[in-house]
C-alpha cells in the first residue's frame, strides 16, 4: 500500500492517475475534505490529513509501507513534512519518495530551505528514501499563464534572462511511480529535467508557432512583479519566495538537462514543444473572442 500525499497537486494528481491505472494499491491524502469526498466517491481510497496535525497523519498510514511525500508550499512545509516522516518511522513504512526541488541540497532559494531539512531528516532516519529534485513545471505555462496567453497573447514573470529545461509534471510522476513500485531506487537523489534548456524568449516563440498567432514574454522587475502578484492574491510569503528563485536563476543555473527521466523511466521526458501541443485547448481565445 502507497500513500499519495498532495494527492490533488500537479504531480500528486498524475501519480495517482498512474497508480490507478497500473492497479498499484493506494490511498490519496487530500488537504481538503470536499476533495477527498469526491475522490472517494470515484473509488479512490481518500483520506483527509492535516500535515501540521499528527492525529490525522497517523490514520493515513494504517496498513502503508511506501509513502510519496509532498507538503503545500508555505511556511509550515519543513514542520509538517517532517510530522509525517516521524509518524511514518512509527507506523513500519519502509520507504519515502520525497518530492523535492532543483539543486535542493544547496539552499539557494527560501523553498529549497524548506525542503533540504526534510532530506536530511530522511538521510538520519531508519526509513530508505529517494528524492525527486525537480527543475520549473511546465504545468506554470497551462496553470498559471494560460489567462494571459489566451485573452492577451502574453506571459508575465519575474524577468529570467538564462535557459531552463522546464519538467512535465507527468514525467515527474513517472518518475516516483517507478520509484515506488521498484527495487533499486533508495538512496538516490534524482534531478529531473526535461529534454531541453529553453528561455522564456524561446518559450514564447515556440508558443507563436504551434498557436499560430505571437506569444510575447514579459519580464518584470522585482517590484512590478511583487504588485502584481500581490493583486492576483497571492500572499506575500508565496510572492517573495517566487521573486527570489528567479533572481537566483536570472541569469543560469536551471538549463542542465539530465537523463534522469528517461534512465528511470524508460521513456524521453516531454518538451516544451509536445506539450503546448497536448494542452493547446489552455492556451486558446474562448470561442467568439
Amino acid at each position: 500500500m502507497i500513500l499519495v500525499t498532495g494527492a490533488s497537486g500537479n504531480v500528486g494528481s498524475a501519480l495517482v492517475a498512474q497508480l490507478r491505472a497500473a492497479e498499484v494499491p493506494f490511498r490519496a491524502a487530500y488537504h481538503s475534505p470536499e476533495k477527498a469526498r469526491k475522490a472517494a466517491a470515484d473509488g479512490i481510497d481518500a483520506v483527509t490529513v492535516e500535515m501540521s496535525d499528527p492525529a490525522t497523519v497517523q490514520p493515513a498510514l494504517a496498513g502503508v509501507s511506501k509513502v510519496f511525500l509532498l507538503g503545500a508550499m508555505s511556511p509550515g512545509q519543513t514542520g509538517n513534512e517532517s510530522n509525517v516522516v516521524e509518524a511514518a518511522v512509527s507506523a513500519g513504512v519502509t520507504h519515502v519518495v520525497k518530492q523535492s526541488l532543483w539543486r535542493a541540497d544547496e539552499e539557494l532559494t527560501p523553498i529549497a530551505r524548506l525542503h533540504r531539512p526534510v532530506e536530511r531528516m530522511l538521510e538520519t532516519s531508519p526509513l530508505s528514501w529517494t528524492f525527486l529534485r525537480a527543475n520549473f513545471y511546465l504545468q506554470a505555462f497551462s496553470g498559471n499563464w494560460s489567462g494571459t496567453i489566451r485573452s492577451g497573447n502574453f506571459f508575465a514573470s519575474p524577468l529570467i534572462r538564462g535557459p531552463i529545461a522546464f519538467v512535465d509534471a507527468e514525467d515527474i510522476a513517472r518518475v516516483a511511480f517507478h520509484a515506488l513500485t521498484e527495487d533499486g531506487h533508495a538512496g538516490k537523489a534524482y534531478a529531473l529535467s526535461g529534454p531541453e534548456a529553453l528561455t522564456y524568449d524561446e518559450a514564447a516563440a515556440v508558443l507563436s508557432e504551434v498557436l499560430g498567432r505571437p506569444i510575447a514574454y514579459r519580464g518584470m522587475s522585482n517590484e512590478q512583479a511583487l504588485s502584481a502578484l500581490a493583486e492576483a492574491g497571492m500572499s506575500s510569503f508565496h510572492a517573495k519566495a517566487l521573486v527570489e528563485v528567479c533572481n537566483t536563476y536570472l541569469d543560469g543555473g536551471a538549463e542542465t538537462v539530465t537523463p534522469a527521466v528517461e534512465d528511470v523511466t524508460g521513456q524521453r521526458p516531454r518538451s516544451f514543444r509536445e506539450f503546448v501541443t497536448a494542452h493547446r485547448q489552455c492556451f486558446e481565445p474562448a470561442q467568439g473572442n
